[in-house]
């Protein structure tokens, strides 16, 4: 379990806030003069980061004695190097409206962001956005009133530099950001690890539901590791923990992503790890490497908005009816089945406003589909994922309520054909070493990968029928011997 350092440079700027036993200078960091010999959590509020600096050589050394520093080398010189920062149009448009909400008529116009927090109301998302690029205790933001690139300026600046009330603010934020600086654990007893599970309570089809979810933190309570459930509103403590799991449905361009990387980079134990995204995420990528390694799948050819996309031409290719996706959608989403050349035509037009490459692919009609769960290149668990009722997907995103999913089979590994799992472990090994679900049809003894999946559906009473909980015990379980080998 980690434990947590604030470095300054002299201790007696910490004189307005409450004592703690967690404060070191930076000359005692530096000379290594902690009473803990594990690992620790450093925030370090230096008031010089420049290079050679003995604020800069913290952060270096932290990273050396298996330590997670904020701010990191890198933020430090992205800050240094100016690198810029482009807010995306959803943010842009925040901004936007705060200006005008808030009159504001200077050109260039100032906030501070407190480990991704800010006062302003309205200016959270992008305060967390910056924070997440530029990891770094206290931030100041400048932003041109009048540009396409808002933000002008980013400024890592010191504590003596606050305010009265800048403190009180930055006090609170630092409570928020790791509440076991100033509470006691509600247990005397020490946990061996932190887990992050990080889920969506507004998610139709979550990763986990709830029962599985609570049945994780029960089984880590009794492995001796804590684990926490956590939300997006709970992103900027996510340097509080040893190891981050994602429980929602992942995207490139999304939150799940976004805290990958960032555990990732904090050298952090993931799943699902930011590669495995990028892998699995998008099917033209998964389309390529099953292509590349010989490894079976159903007929496909990638269509291009720049082209003219002819039917007939499909069909020579693939036959009719045929399958026509996006590259990223999940649980069916974005999915046609195409019979003629008319719906062709009308879901080129919608599914092109979403991407610039859509997949065709052959329709392979079978009652169900093998899933196989595997973890560290072995078979977990096996599931049949059976069509919706009347419908050639599982899931039938156009009828409402019960019907709306097919139903499931548990099997137990050894019942599997020896077929469906070797190839399911020979696809997931050019993927990595973490958790995911490989979609697979059996026609007679043939074997072919739809998709394989980096976050897996875990549920109670479904993938855990075999198992129950010994199937959390192992996937837990990879957090632990990872953790182990790197502390």
């Amino acid at each position: 379990m980690q434990h947590v350092l604030i470095l300054l440079d002299d201790l007696k700027e910490w004189s307005p806030f409450y004592k703690t036993n967690t404060i070191l200078s930076v000359s005692d960091y530096l000379q290594n003069k902690s009473k803990n010999t594990n690992s620790n959590l450093v925030i370090n509020l230096s008031a010089n980061f420049n290079y050679n600096s003995e604020g800069y050589y913290c952060s270096l050394l932290a990273q050396a004695r298996g330590d997670r520093i904020i701010p990191s080398v890198e933020t430090i010189n992205r800050l240094e190097s100016g690198t810029g920062i482009r807010m995306d149009n959803t943010l842009h448009k925040q901004c936007h409206q705060w200006i005008q909400k808030n009159n504001i008529t200077d050109d260039v116009w100032y906030i501070n962001i407190y480990f991704g927090t800010c006062e302003e109301k309205g200016l959270e998302k992008i305060a967390r956005y910056i924070f997440d690029y530029y990891p770094c205790p206290i931030l100041r933001v400048g932003f041109y009133n009048k540009s396409r690139n808002q933000v002008e300026s980013v400024q890592a600046i010191s504590l003596n530099s606050l305010t009265e009330q800048e403190q009180d603010i930055f006090a609170n934020a630092l409570d928020n950001f790791n509440k076991k600086i100033w509470r006691s654990p509600r247990s005397p007893k020490s946990y061996r690890y932190n887990l992050a599970i990080f889920h969506d309570p507004q998610e139709e089809f979550p990763s986990s539901d709830k029962k599985a979810l609570y049945k994780f933190l029960e089984v880590a309570k009794k492995m001796n590791i804590h684990a926490e459930l956590i939300t997006e509103e709970d992103a900027t403590r996510l340097m509080e923990f040893d190891a981050l799991f994602i429980r929602s449905t992942t995207a490139l361009n999304h939150i799940t992503y976004n805290l990958s990387q960032r555990a990732k980079q904090a050298d952090m134990v993931v799943i699902d790890d930011p590669l495995s995204i990028i892998r699995c995420t998008n099917k033209v990528y998964l389309n390529e490497l099953l292509k590349k390694e010989k490894i079976p799948a159903p007929q496909s050819m990638l269509l291009f908005r720049s082209n003219k996309n002819s039917f007939s031409a499909i069909v020579r290719q693939l036959g009719t009816p045929f399958i026509l996706k996006i590259p990223d959608g999940s649980f069916s989403h974005d999915m046609h089945k195409i019979n003629n050349e008319k719906e062709l035509n009308v879901s080129l037009e919608v599914l092109f406003e979403k991407s610039a490459i859509l997949l065709a692919q052959e329709y392979i009609p079978t009652d169900f589909d093998w899933r196989i769960g595997v973890l560290e290149h072995k078979p977990l668990f096996a599931c049949k994922y059976f069509m919706a009722k009347n419908h050639w997907q599982i899931y039938n995103h156009e009828k409402q309520g019960k019907g709306k999913t097919g139903g499931f089979e548990t099997v137990p590994i050894y019942k599997v054909p020896k077929n469906v799992i070797k190839t399911a472990l020979k696809v997931t090994s050019y993927i990595g070493d973490g958790l995911y679900g490989v979609d697979l049809k059996m026609i007679d003894d043939k074997v072919v990968v739809i998709e394989v999946n980096d976050n897996p559906s875990i549920d109670h009473e479904v993938e855990d029928a075999i198992l129950g909980d010994e199937l959390y015990y192992r996937i837990l379980n990879y957090f632990s011997k990872a953790l182990e080998n790197r502390f």
